[in-house]
């Protein structure tokens, strides 16, 4: 499985129907957070109530989420047991608001517009920032425009010649830079914004491509060793050292950053100008992130062909000292 990233030639109609379908699973990653956080407030900062009629525990229902809210039909159907007994396994909060979706098209007409499946991913794509969470990552953060740019479609998308279809965006025209050879299958695709436009990222999958198989080291006579360093970029075990081009710390890239940063101070605060000016300040550093990426797959692709059996790599957190 391997990943394609595309430009997309989207008309203008067909931009801002994508600028749109952003901002409103935006608005919709937003909520679910909330709806998640006040059912956790309300079942175990605020606790749970007596019902006087019943007698039995009862939870607040103004969330889709909470424990015993029917608004969010919290059980899964019956399903028997290996003792043939009924049991209603509870739903995840994920599944609950992947269900409620079809009440919010009811009262937000305007999201029959984005695909049913995009829709889910916003869900599981909260799931994972919760997953992340529990791993000890940081709790979930409401999203803002400069930090929520992506959607992703799981099915339905394909791709003839230089256009690709996207569900309910219809056919795209993109730059067809890297053609997607015969047996590979479409997974996932996302779409994304980045300064200079928009760009979608095809995951394409065949399964006749073995897999790579582990061999041991007694087996395999050439191996190297790569040590990440500071002055230089990899040092090779065999001597060989690959320099450190310091993409945005050099004197020309300093320079160039310092001077864009004080155009847009001494812009208006709210003018077009200011924002024509961070623009440019925005398009710099991706200038700056193709550059180290491209510098990243030259150097793999230079130590992969020193004719060598094994790679060793030491287990560094290295993303805090990438090429700068």
């Amino acid at each position: 499985m391997t990943n394609y990233v595309y430009k997309l030639r989207p008309n203008q109609t067909q931009a801002l129907k994508i600028s749109a379908w952003v901002d409103m699973l935006r608005s919709h990653y937003n909520w679910c957070l909330n709806d998640r956080m006040t059912q956790y407030y309300q079942q175990f900062i605020e606790g749970n109530y007596c019902d006087i009629r019943t007698k039995g525990e009862a939870s607040p229902l103004t969330c889709f989420v909470s424990k015993s809210g029917a608004t969010g039909n919290p059980w899964k159907d019956s399903k028997l047991d290996f003792e043939g007994k009924a049991r209603n396994p509870r739903r995840s909060a994920g599944d609950i608001q992947i269900t409620a979706l079809p009440e919010l098209k009811i009262a937000r007409p305007w999201y029959n517009g984005i695909d049913s499946t995009v829709l889910q991913q916003n869900v599981k794509r909260l799931d994972i920032a919760y997953k992340n969470f529990f791993e000890g990552r940081g709790f979930p953060k409401f999203k803002n425009r400069s930090n929520f740019t992506s959607f992703t479609f799981v099915m339905g998308v394909k791709i003839k010649g230089n256009k690709i279809y996207l569900p309910k965006l219809g056919w795209i025209r993109f730059y067809n830079s890297r053609p997607i050879s015969d047996g590979f299958t479409i997974k996932v695709c996302a779409v994304r914004k980045r300064q200079n436009g928009w760009y979608i990222s095809v995951r394409i999958e065949d399964k006749s491509v073995p897999e790579y198989s582990a061999i041991s080291v007694a087996d395999s006579p050439k191996v190297i060793g790569c040590d990440l360093g500071i002055t230089k970029l990899v040092h090779l075990s065999d001597g060989y050292q690959i320099e450190n081009p310091k993409f945005s710390t050099n004197k020309k890239a300093k320079r160039t950053l310092k001077i864009r940063q004080r155009r847009v101070i001494r812009k208006t605060k709210g003018s077009k100008n200011r924002k024509k000016a961070a623009i440019r300040v925005s398009r710099f550093h991706q200038k700056i992130g193709d550059k180290r990426q491209a510098y990243q797959w030259k150097t793999a692709n230079l130590i992969v062909s020193r004719n060598i059996d094994i790679i060793a790599l030491e287990d560094l957190n290295i993303s805090g000292s990438a090429i700068r």
